[in-house]
């Protein structure tokens, strides 16, 4: 039947008017950054605004070339980091466009799948079986339409939507944005979108949290500034130091400038910006989307991975394994075809009549498979329903056959609840308990199934009412995901806790567990932790991997309790109530094929295939972005060294100036892609999963690690203050100042070499693939030649060409500090394990 007949909806016309004046659709967000709140940023730079007052005083100096040359760099600096945060604004952009469902609406007499984001009040919404519905709404046309509001409740069952019902817009005819149609279908008027419907003002509120700042965020934020602050008073000396002693001010702002952007740490947000961006790249790859960059870092620290049960751990795909009648147990083998008689037929059409036709449920899909014919074909018409509710965990379906015979009555639910339905005597409980125990302790999911007939003509009030009859159990088997021992095996081998968060019966919850890999030998019920304070559920969790029994609200108290104990957490999560404890932990990783969009503005990443391997990859990929960020800082705090020397030391000496202000943006043009770029593109060392996590207070950057790298940066440097002395004494001032700046090139290069691999000596790595570093490098020794023998370009920087024997001989000197590096590695190998 065309349900379309005689409702025509909204007009393009008024949709559209609406649209514009109530806006789109959708959960609120935070501002977004166009290209000139990014441009102002960039502008207030530390390094943004010396180069550019270095460009203003080579102007009012009369030394237009240098001026315009400085005026180009920043132009050509802007551009690049435009560039870099757009794309990442994009990509952004881009997972907010993959987040956003499509809706079938009724417009202008036709039916049409819009983006959801473009519902508006009064359109008709198509809504059928498996529907995530977009917006809240009122059905005003239905038949047996059944939703699951477990994501906005917490409740599990399913909830029965009836047109026309009365209780305003919590009543029976209220549909709500982000819950599932599990069964049914109908036509719904929209009501309220975006930050006025139920799951918006939810979404809403969360934005007033702020997600924290991750641990290197706050480190490198505390390096930066030391470093800025040192390089500020160094440079104010130099000033007064250069202009008492010469009386040229000018020269000595020069000199001061060059100095202070020699030690502007200003590559440390570069790198923090640019590694978890082309990590989340990699991580996309591998089915998880990143939603906030910082995080990524953050995960390969974490040491408590709390993740769900159903569907990560598991396929969530049901399958009966078992059945159990009194006094009888019927295993079933899914390879081998089973013919069902007597009480288990009666059982398993009884466990479909409780479902819906056409079921969405892997659980009641089992059942239809099961018992094969549908008992509902045979003529039978559903006539009531009673839903769960938490009082009786357990739904009732009430089928009218032949004319004249009674109806039909099947309950399936918990057993617990099953057993007070049919009221049962203590032996009888008992027994069916020991039943239900039995089959849970091998990892089945156990349902009661209940039968009874009635003949009355006034319906009860609850399903209590009627005089039922136990029929059996049913065990359900969710097969674990393949792979999962060896993935929970990789996180304990890193010194990873994986404790699951699971709202299933205890003793199936230790099954799965012990199956996965997991110790479980005692399980915290919900029950138990809710007897707990903070306190003594920390001290719980000390020894726990399993919470069975859990509701999506004590998620929240089991993060906070992670967390006070000095935990770095992770937890995953799909529904509205999950948000609190997604947002609470350090990474909260939200449900992509079934979570709601609040879960996902909650987490900090989607997980779109809901694997758990793809967790331990995305660990194993955080490790890999911590360890190569930090070989990446050991280069960039070693690379400042000589060039803050190199414009420092030749003007206490009395020597001319080695480094000017376009020295110093041409060396970052070099330094910038190598730290970032390069060090980004190294391959994990091979032993990154089989360290234990980063305490939450172990520094990125310690005293030793900071040792150590400012002791391969003297190295450096001294040999390029021995090459510049050298050649002062054997050529002109240009060429010797050509010769130290091309040694300070290639000691740049053997910087980045040395700090490649803390495992591997220079020459084994260079067997390591790295594609991206002879890019780097061979960028650097054109544009070096660039600078040395273009007359106009080498009149910029002082520079005068040198033969090929004073190149060739400066390369080696820089080359030369290898020798120095290498020392160093059993120093460096041992601390980069600490």
């Amino acid at each position: 039947m065309d349900d379309t007949a005689g409702k025509a909806g909204l007009d393009s016309a008024t949709a559209a008017r609406l649209l514009g004046s109530d806006g789109p659709n959708c959960l609120p967000a935070g501002e977004r950054r166009n290209w000139r709140r990014i441009a102002s940023e960039a502008a207030r730079e530390p390094m943004f605004l010396l180069m550019a007052t270095a460009a203003l005083l080579y102007l009012l100096l009369g030394e237009l070339r240098e001026g315009l040359f400085l005026c180009g760099m920043v132009g050509v600096t802007l551009g690049l980091t435009l560039y870099q945060e757009g794309k990442t604004e994009r990509a952004l952009e881009a997972l907010r466009e993959l987040s956003s469902p499509r809706a079938l609406v009724i417009r202008d007499g036709q039916r049409s799948a819009i983006d959801s984001r473009a519902l508006v009040c009064g359109d008709l919404l198509v809504l059928a079986e498996g529907d995530r519905i977009p917006a809240d709404c009122q059905l005003i046309e239905g038949s047996g339409l059944h939703t699951d509001e477990s994501l906005l409740t917490g409740e599990a069952q399913a909830v029965a939507k009836a047109v026309g019902a009365e209780g305003g817009a919590d009543g029976a005819d209220a549909l709500h944005g982000g819950t599932l149609v599990v069964r049914g279908h109908g036509i719904a008027s929209v009501t309220a979108t975006g930050a006025r419907s139920q799951i918006g003002r939810i979404g809403a509120s969360l934005q007033a949290l702020r997600p924290e700042r991750s641990p290197l965020q706050r480190e490198t934020a505390r390096l930066a500034s030391g470093f800025a602050l040192l390089g500020l008073v160094l440079s104010l000396l130099l000033v007064l130091l250069y202009g008492i002693e010469h009386g040229n001010w000018s020269q000595a702002l020069l000199a001061g400038i060059a100095l202070a952007m020699s030690m502007l740490p200003e590559e440390f947000p570069v790198v923090l910006a640019v590694f978890p961006a082309l990590g989340a790249r990699r991580l996309a790859r591998q089915h998880v989307l990143t939603r906030r960059l910082g995080a990524i870092e953050t995960l390969g620290a974490v040491s408590v991975l709390c993740v769900d049960k159903t569907g990560t751990l598991t396929e969530n795909r049901m399958a009966v394994a078992a059945l159990y009648v009194p006094g009888q147990v019927l295993a079933v083998d899914q390879a081998v075809p089973v013919v069902l008689s007597g009480a288990f037929r009666e059982l398993a059409d009884h466990a479909v009549l409780a479902s819906a036709v056409h079921p969405y449920d892997p659980m009641e899909q089992a059942f239809h498979r099961l018992a094969g014919a549908q008992p509902q074909a045979a003529g039978a018409t559903l006539l009531r329903e009673y839903g769960l509710n938490p009082s009786l965990r357990a739904m009732t379906q009430v089928w009218q056959g032949k004319a004249g015979d009674p109806c039909v009555v099947a309950a399936k639910g918990a057993p617990e609840a099953i057993v007070a339905l049919c009221g049962l005597d203590d032996s009888e409980r008992l027994a069916t308990l020991a039943a239900a125990d039995a089959m849970a302790a091998r990892g089945l999911r156990v349902l009661g199934v209940a039968g009874a007939h009635f003949s009355g003509t006034a319906w009860p009030d609850d399903a209590r009412g009627f005089d039922f009859r136990f029929l059996g159990l049913a065990g359900l088997a969710d097969p674990l995901r393949a792979g999962i021992p060896e993935a929970i095996g990789q996180c304990h081998a890193a010194g990873i806790r994986v404790i699951m968060v699971t709202g299933d019966y205890p003793a199936t919850a230790s099954c799965i567990a012990t199956q996965a890999g997991l110790p479980a030998a005692t399980a915290l019920t919900g029950e138990q932790l809710a007897a707990m304070n903070q306190q003594q559920l920390a001290a719980r969790l000390e020894s726990v991997s399993v919470c069975a029994r859990i509701d999506p609200q004590q998620k929240l108290r089991i993060v906070q309790a992670l967390k006070a104990d000095g935990a770095i957490v992770a937890m995953t999560g799909d529904g509205v109530n999950d948000a609190p404890a997604l947002k609470a932990a350090h990474v909260g990783i939200a449900m992509g094929q079934r979570g709601t969009d609040v879960a996902r503005e909650a987490a900090a990443m989607v997980l779109l295939d809901d694997r758990f391997s793809s967790i331990v990859q995305a660990i194993r990929g955080g490790r890999r972005i911590y360890g190569n960020l930090r070989k990446s800082m050991a280069y960039i705090i070693s690379m400042h060294a000589p060039i803050a020397g190199m414009a420092l030391l030749p003007v206490l000496l009395g020597w001319p100036p080695l480094l000017y202000p376009m020295h110093i943006v041409f060396l970052e043009l070099i330094i910038d892609p190598a730290c970032s770029l390069v060090y980004e593109n190294e391959v994990e060392e091979a032993d990154v999963m089989c360290q234990p996590p980063r305490l939450p207070t172990a520094p990125l950057f310690g005293m030793r690690a900071m040792v150590l790298a400012l002791a391969q940066g003297m190295g450096a440097l001294l040999v390029v203050l021995a090459a510049y002395g050298w050649a002062r004494s054997a050529m002109p001032e240009d060429a010797a100042r050509a010769f130290a700046f091309t040694t300070l090139m290639s000691a740049n290069l053997a910087l980045i070499m040395a700090n490649r691999s803390r495992s591997l000596g220079i020459i084994a790595s260079l067997r390591t693939p790295n594609p991206v570093l002879w890019l780097v490098a061979a960028s650097a020794l054109l544009l070096l030649a660039a600078a040395l023998y273009l007359p106009w370009l080498a009149a910029v920087f002082r520079f005068a060409p040198l033969s090929l024997a004073h190149f060739v001989a400066a390369m080696g000197c820089g080359f030369a500090s290898l020798l120095w590096l290498e020392l160093l590695r059993p120093l460096w190998r041992a601390g980069g394990k600490k």
